[in-house]
């Protein structure tokens, strides 16, 4: 692979520690999913941590960061870090706006987005997703939800009313009334898969 030469020591590179937590779980999760050649699109990228942990270690996927304009230069920064070319430049993008930067993927994976942002964006979020992925295409999503709208956990219950705090359209969902939303856009649970501290990574398929 083609080395890239970073800019910036690990020292000064941004840093969420909710990725340094649950990096390897996901890692070792997405191994088992994405044996074959392809393209992911990761929402909303965030640090850029996932993709430069995730990319050398998967040199058959070609993981695609899409964040908001101020985010991306951070994940430039952990790109160059890297030093793999299957890392691809960052796209701007927003979740909620109408046309996205892409025209096709063959997956989407999102961490830690859906309970961030409200049913407006989310709806928005799947329509996207539905124009983007190919026909029986994958959709990951990473995070804490509640099953028979009951947390798993006291910290989840602690989370959510902090979530609501800063945002009252946002919180932990229902899996039940996530793939409602999901169903819309062709899209149903294939795999629903315990991960650390009471975390789950939903697994989606698009059907024609």
């Amino acid at each position: 692979m083609m080395a890239l030469q970073t800019d910036a020591p690990a020292d000064q590179l941004p840093v969420s520690e909710a990725c340094l937590r649950n990096q390897e779980s996901i890692l070792l999760a997405l191994m088992q999913e994405l044996k074959e050649p392809m393209t992911v699109l990761e929402l909303a990228s965030g640090s850029g941590q996932h993709g430069a942990f995730f990319a050398p270690r998967m040199p058959h996927i070609r993981w695609q960061p899409s964040e908001l304009a101020e985010r991306i230069p951070g994940i430039n920064a952990w790109r160059r870090y890297a030093g793999c070319d299957n890392l691809l430049p960052p796209l701007v993008l927003d979740i909620a706006q109408t046309l996205w930067p892409i025209k096709q993927v063959d997956a989407v994976f999102a961490a830690n987005l859906v309970h961030f942002v409200g049913w407006d964006k989310l709806r928005s979020m799947f329509s996207g997703i539905g124009r983007v992925l190919n026909q029986r295409g994958r959709l990951f999503l990473y995070g804490p939800f509640k099953y028979n709208d009951r947390f798993n956990s006291a910290g989840d219950e602690a989370l959510d009313q902090w979530l609501k705090e800063r945002d009252r359209e946002a919180g932990i969902r229902d899996v039940a009334e996530v793939m409602l939303a999901a169903r819309r856009e062709k899209l149903k649970l294939i795999r629903d898969i315990a991960m650390p501290a009471n975390n789950r990574l939903l697994v989606l398929q698009k059907y024609a």
